[in-house]
């Protein structure tokens, strides 16, 4: 569940679940049950078969789907997922460009390491050129609701520069899990949704890392009240099985009748393991637990911040919590995140780091951790601290 063991036995909480993909903890008896059922019954035949698990699981997607999103594409990754709902856009909209925001990280493909604005992620040096970056929500010199404002200057910006009958969406992550656990004001998704919607441009919300239940709701959009033309997904839905979707509304996917299949998107096997997935966040009240104990983790680490002062700010929503740390002289403290990391390593903790300095540590736990495995955590932490 939230724990791992090494090759010598060495026993260890997981603060890091993967990059928020083990959801519902390792080994869960209960999504191991489901999928080895399904494995005996009914493990491939490709999309171009309807199957029982795709579509049980379409099914129980579009009543837990943010307000009219019904419909599902099911695929691999969330690489694949993010690609697909950029080519929707496209084909909706009969528009080519898109904008997405510094600090972004939405795949490894062509178009979605286009629309990734981190550096270390954008391995291809021949990037698409009908992609535009805007700014995020976050600035070092500024207060979080200035850099949001500003952020959605730049979006109109680029929209009144580039042309909005050229622009076919805006896709952005709720919460900015590699770019450091970047959270938006409450207001920003908003206002962003309507200006968007002034001009024709669609906005596309990846939920990659941030999905169900991670920050006390199902989806983090679902924190600022807005539902997004399209949705994707990935990660915690298969809780460590390749499973992803692009979803949207009526509307939008009836714009999508183009021949198109993936192999292995959404086979039986994974479909049936997404469904226990959803039913154990369901009956074990996840999103409930997750914002509870985020914000008893929050708090303590707010508390850690008063007394360690390396630590400039501590932010996120549920069991999506980054701290960024700053040494006195201004600098990103690098050096001393990965010193952290390691000493945690040492404790009997695994966490993870990320920001565009990569001096973030990152807090994205199983949901299922409990309350001592947060005191145990923030007791370590503030030894390690210590030490600097």
């Amino acid at each position: 569940m939230q724990y791992l063991f090494d090759s010598l036995g060495n026993k260890y909480i997981d603060f890091f679940a993967g990059v928020s993909v083990m959801n519902c903890g390792h080994s869960n008896p209960e999504i191991i049950d489901a999928t080895i059922t399904q494995l005996k019954d009914l493990q491939h035949t490709t999309t171009i078969y309807l199957t029982q698990p795709i579509v049980d699981l379409a099914e129980k997607l579009s009543r837990i789907l943010p307000g009219d999103i019904t419909h599902s594409f099911f695929c691999c990754s969330g690489s694949e997922a993010n690609e697909g709902a950029l080519l929707l856009a496209r084909l909706y909209t009969g528009k080519k460009e898109f904008i997405s925001l510094e600090g972004s990280l939405h795949g490894r493909t062509h178009l979605t390491m286009s629309t990734t604005a981190i550096p270390m992620w954008r391995a291809d040096p021949y990037l698409s050129d009908c992609v535009s970056v805007a700014k995020n929500t976050y600035n070092k010199s500024l207060d979080l609701n200035t850099a949001a404002t500003e952020s959605l200057k730049s979006i109109k910006e680029i929209i009144e520069t580039r042309g909005a009958e050229k622009i076919a969406a805006l896709i952005a992550e709720p919460i900015q899990g590699n770019g450091g656990i970047i959270t938006p004001p409450k207001w920003y998704f908003k206002r962003l949704k309507e200006m968007l919607e002034n001009y024709g441009i669609l906005l596309i919300i990846d939920e990659v890392q941030t999905g169900f239940a991670r920050t006390g709701k199902m989806f983090a959009i679902e924190n600022y009240d807005v539902v997004p033309d399209i949705i994707t997904v990935a990660k915690a839905l298969g809780n460590g099985m390749p499973i992803s979707a692009f979803c949207t509304n009526d509307k939008i996917s009836n714009a999508f009748t183009k021949p198109s299949a993936s192999t292995l998107g959404g086979n039986p096997v994974s479909a049936n393991r997404a469904i226990a997935v959803l039913n154990y966040i369901e009956k074990n009240k996840l999103c409930k637990r997750s914002e509870k104990l985020g914000k008893k983790l929050k708090l303590g680490l707010i508390n850690l911040q008063k007394k360690h002062p390396i630590i400039k700010d501590v932010r996120g929503i549920g069991l999506m919590v980054g701290v960024e740390l700053v040494n006195q002289d201004g600098k990103s403290a690098s050096e001393e995140t990965d010193f952290i990391l390691e000493e945690l390593k040492n404790r009997g903790i695994l966490i993870g780091k990320n920001g565009l300095e990569r001096n973030v540590l990152a807090f994205q736990p199983p949901l299922v951790i409990k309350e001592d495995d947060i005191n145990f955590l923030l007791s370590k932490l503030d030894e390690v601290l210590s030490l600097l």
